[in-house]
């Protein structure tokens, strides 16, 4: 997996609460532990860059390491992760209290089936709150609606995260796609940073 490049910009994940975990692709919780959804998440297999198998994958991924932290971290331990999975790449954001969770949860997204590579993101320190949240969600919905505006690339490609401020972009793209999709995240207001995770087409 070719090592993940940062721009700095010029000027969501989307949280829903979770108290019983319950996984889904399209919408995750916000309690002790967190799956992610982005913005956008719930394209429709026809549309998508991915085979329907590879979709249905991704998201027996989501669930599957969503669940397996939630019930390792279970009873408000101040672990809040989110999960990304696009082509078997799992991307993982939030926060955890300890470098030794932060290497568990790494491991055991390794460890789930039909996983290729983690990108671990994951913080040490204490959880956000709800507002920094929300901003990140704003965030989210500001990057995917520009990306729409400039109709550089199509926007339904690009899988969107955002965390503490840093937009990850996923997707299947062409390099020059990726790049225009970069510079959009990066001119969007509020943007901390920018972290490509493409898989890039010819």
């Amino acid at each position: 997996m070719k090592r993940a490049r940062t721009l700095l910009p010029r000027a969501a994940t989307v949280y829903v609460a979770l108290c019983a975990f319950a996984a889904t692709l399209t919408l995750a919780g916000c309690a002790a532990v967190i799956v992610g959804a982005t913005v956008g998440a719930g394209t429709l297999v026809a549309m998508d860059r991915r085979s329907a198998s590879v979709v249905q994958s991704d998201q027996a991924i989501d669930q599957k390491v969503g669940k397996a932290i939630a019930d390792r971290w279970a009873g408000g331990t101040g672990v809040h992760v989110n999960v990304t999975s696009y082509g078997g790449k799992v991307l993982l954001t939030g926060e955890v209290p300890t470098a030794a969770i932060r290497d568990e949860v790494e491991k055991l997204a390794k460890a789930t089936d039909y996983v290729k590579a983690v990108t671990n993101e994951l913080i040490v320190g204490p959880e956000t709150l709800i507002a920094a949240r929300t901003r990140d969600s704003y965030i989210t919905s500001k990057v995917k609606a520009r990306l729409i505006e400039v109709k550089r690339m199509d926007a339904k490609d690009v899988v969107v995260v955002t965390e503490r401020g840093v937009v990850y972009l996923m997707g299947i793209v062409s390099p020059a796609e990726g790049d225009a999709a970069a510079e959009v995240a990066a001119s969007t207001s509020d943007v901390v940073r920018v972290v490509k995770l493409f898989e890039y087409r010819t």
